[in-house]
């Protein structure tokens, strides 16, 4: 299998993170996407995926299977032992359906804010800006912040009691958070306190050595 990706890219991190999960490293073959580039836009890789975004899976068998959702679906499932998108319809539900809610609340909105109301990619990238709604989409992303704040206090994990996909998203969130200098609010303890023991899984801490680094996200 390839992975096409940008190392540091906080949405690259959500697959990276899924294949250490699984321990799936050694069957994937890094292939780096110069955001900076604008590679990701140019002919060759839009034949791979239209959405013009990384990352992207490459099968054996030259099927290109792109969104981090879907990669981790296959991903997951490959031992036929889901542990991260759930075992049980009712687990596979709330994985889903939290892993959106970090999408939507946390992780696209802080795209949305580096895309526009920040330099972004560069001008040869970045065609069309609007930095006011840029700044909304950071107001809606520290709203998120606050939301998984109050739902990390009730529980362990984001969708229970066990880590799945959907801490994965908010983890990519954070990261991204993180690159565009936008911190976690002081009062959000709850989601502060559970970053930290993210931090310290293998899978997190070392998603980044899996082939050389680079300084843009995505």
């Amino acid at each position: 299998m390839k992975i096409y990706d940008w190392p540091t890219g906080p949405y690259p991190a959500r697959v990276r993170i899924a294949l250490a999960e699984k321990n799936l490293q050694s069957r994937v073959q890094f292939v780096t996407v110069n955001l900076r580039k604008g590679e990701h836009k140019m002919a060759d890789f839009l034949a791979k995926n239209y959405s013009g975004t990384l990352p992207v899976l490459e099968l054996d068998d030259g099927t290109f299977i792109a969104e981090c959702t879907a990669i981790t679906e296959y991903l997951d499932t490959l031992d036929g032992a889901a542990t991260l998108t759930g075992g049980t319809p009712r687990d596979k539900g709330l994985i889903h359906m939290m892993s959106k809610r970090a999408e939507l609340e946390l992780l696209d909105a802080i795209s949305l804010y580096f895309h526009h109301a920040t330099p972004g990619l560069g001008p040869d990238v970045e065609i069309y800006q609007n930095a006011e709604w840029g700044i909304r989409q950071r107001d809606k992303a520290l709203k998120g912040m606050h939301y998984f704040d109050a739902v990390l206090k009730r529980q362990r994990f984001v969708a229970g009691d066990a880590f799945s996909m959907a801490d994965i998203t908010v983890i990519g969130g954070l990261i991204f958070a993180a690159l565009v200098k936008l911190p976690v609010p002081a009062e959000c303890e709850a989601l502060q306190a559970w970053d930290a023991r993210m931090q310290q899984r293998p899978s997190v801490k070392n998603r980044l050595a899996m082939s050389a680094p680079t300084d843009a996200p995505d």
